[in-house]
């Protein structure tokens, strides 16, 4: 009730203002009338129309006024922003070549007017595309001038993004003490300004680089430094959680219950210390609780993507108790929901944990058909042009839903790939000896497989929080974790531009899934 009333408010706001718009009679109230459209609507097909006819009148009106007039400065400020927000654009449909275009040319206008405020931003979202192309040391340059901007016009909530970014550089080079150190100065500066959002999202960050890399202070043995990893990634998880809940923020809630279920349930409950089966057991209570918990907030926002890996997640600790019947319970309503959004990557996982059910219980047919559908899914998302194709669709489902979260993660059971498969080839084959020449094909199927699983897994280890299908920045491409007030004419624009720090909960549940490539 409460969130159609509010959906009802922002309609009233945006009918509002575009009655205003056709009662302005100056081309700078217009502009402003429009900044304000383009912040209050949420439609992705809407909303660049307006910046379009922003860039259009600061356009026009910069051609026939003197550039000694003070509306000069005005309507150079209002093409930048447009300038901005359309290089956005094209940075989260993968064009970066336009992308770097507009971003470039919203920076001129910037340094000629002398915005210091907007030259940071720009700067710290052009490091952004060099961090995604790979080129570190651009990356680095550019974050290194936007934090320097920002700490000569003590923009607080401005510096803490930069040294979150340059947290990611040193993350990005595995320099793990320095990376921590970066995010810790950024959770300060957020503390500072009392920003909570932003404290949790740090907090999430620095949970995934303990889950992801161990504890960099444990230099024991690297076993004891990985345990030390999930314990400290679960406090740093949980004080996230505490923040998400008190802010009401359902989706960071439900992202985070279910980062803390991956751990329980892939690593077991560290405090259980009497042995390692037991610490495992409890560990799979745990999960199947947060799970849950994860899984209620889901249904109730309704993110279908995010419901569709739970109930995976879910059925993966159910295979692992060998309770088939309430594995397969979730995986088929998994699979259900991975087939009603088209995500190839769910419909692969959820046809993989069938397979492992029904060859557990005996039913080697339908254990065939899910492995032929796993292997036809893996193979269509190895395929370069499927996967862009996938990514965009999914974009488009998260963007159309203002908040769609991936999983967090299946178990990753990476054990039960070349041979538990080849196993079950000669098992399946044996019952079905018609069927020979189609298992010793993909048996070899398997085999390459494996080898470009083993490369990948090298890569992602390499990518750390950044890759996982891109979607992280496409992902955060119209929010904004603080807005910032405009310098000049009361323009506020920030939700269309500014690129929030690089990963968000998503990008976190990435790494923690392992699975997602």
């Amino acid at each position: 009730m409460f969130q159609h009333l509010q959906v009802n408010a922002q309609d009233h706001v945006i009918d509002s203002l575009k009655l205003a718009l056709q009662n302005a009679k100056h081309d700078t109230t217009r502009c402003n009338i429009l900044n304000a459209i383009i912040e209050s609507e949420n439609d992705d097909a809407v909303w660049p129309k307006y910046n379009d006819q922003l860039k259009g009148i600061a356009e026009t009106n910069l051609k026939k006024t003197p550039q000694t007039h003070p509306v000069y400065k005005i309507f150079n400020k209002h093409l930048a922003v447009a300038l901005h927000r359309i290089g956005h654009t094209y940075k989260s449909q993968g064009d970066i070549p336009k992308a770097l275009e507009n971003f470039n040319n919203s920076l001129k206008i910037c340094e000629e007017i002398g915005d210091k405020k907007e030259i940071a931003t720009l700067l710290n979202n052009l490091g952004v595309i060099y961090f995604y192309q790979g080129d570190i040391q651009k990356a680095l340059e550019q974050y290194a001038r936007s934090l320097k901007i920002r700490e000569e016009i003590g923009d607080k909530s401005g510096i803490a993004f930069s040294l979150n970014n340059l947290a990611f550089i040193y993350q990005k080079q595995d320099d793990i003490p320095n990376a921590l150190k970066y995010f810790s100065m950024s959770l300060k500066m957020r503390e500072e300004i009392g920003d909570k959002k932003g404290i949790a999202t740090v907090l999430n960050n620095i949970g995934a680089i303990y889950y992801d890399q161990g504890d960099p202070l444990n230099t024991s043995f690297k076993q004891d430094a990985l345990s030390a990893g999930f314990t400290k990634a679960l406090e740093y998880f949980d004080r996230s959680l505490k923040i998400k809940e008190e802010i009401g923020d359902k989706l960071g809630t439900a992202n985070l219950l279910n980062n803390i279920g991956v751990i329980y349930s892939e690593h077991g409950d560290p405090s259980v210390t009497s042995s390692k089966e037991d610490a495992l057991s409890a560990g799979f209570t745990k999960a199947l609780e947060y799970y849950g918990k994860s899984l209620k907030i889901r249904e109730e926002i309704g993110d279908k993507e995010a419901i569709a890996a739970t109930l995976n997640n879910i059925g993966v600790i159910y295979i692992k108790q060998k309770k088939y019947s309430k594995a397969l319970d979730f995986c088929t309503r998994s699979m259900k929901a991975s087939r009603e959004i088209g995500f190839p990557q769910y419909i692969r996982d959820a046809s993989e944990r069938l397979n492992q059910i029904y060859k557990a219980t005996g039913n080697y047919k339908l254990a065939l058909e899910n492995y032929e559908l796993y292997i036809k899914m893996r193979d269509s998302i190895n395929n370069e042009s499927t996967r862009k194709a996938s990514i965009k669709n999914q974009l488009k489902y998260e963007y159309d839903k203002q908040a769609a979260a991936d999983s967090v993660a299946h178990a990753k059971d990476s054990e039960i790939k070349n041979a538990e498969l080849a196993k079950q080839t000669a098992e399946i084959k044996a019952k079905k000896n018609q069927q020979y020449a189609l298992f010793s094909g993909l048996g070899l199927v398997l085999i390459f497989a494996g080898v470009m699983f083993n490369r990948f897994k090298v890569t992602q280890k390499q990518k750390g929080i950044i890759e996982s299908q891109k979607s992280e920045v496409e992902s955060q491409k119209k929010i904004v974790e603080e807005k910032q007030k405009e310098v000049l004419d009361s323009i506020h624009y920030a939700r269309r531009i500014q690129m929030a720090q690089i990963p968000s909960e998503k990008v976190v549940e990435r790494i923690l899934a392992k699975l997602k490539s």
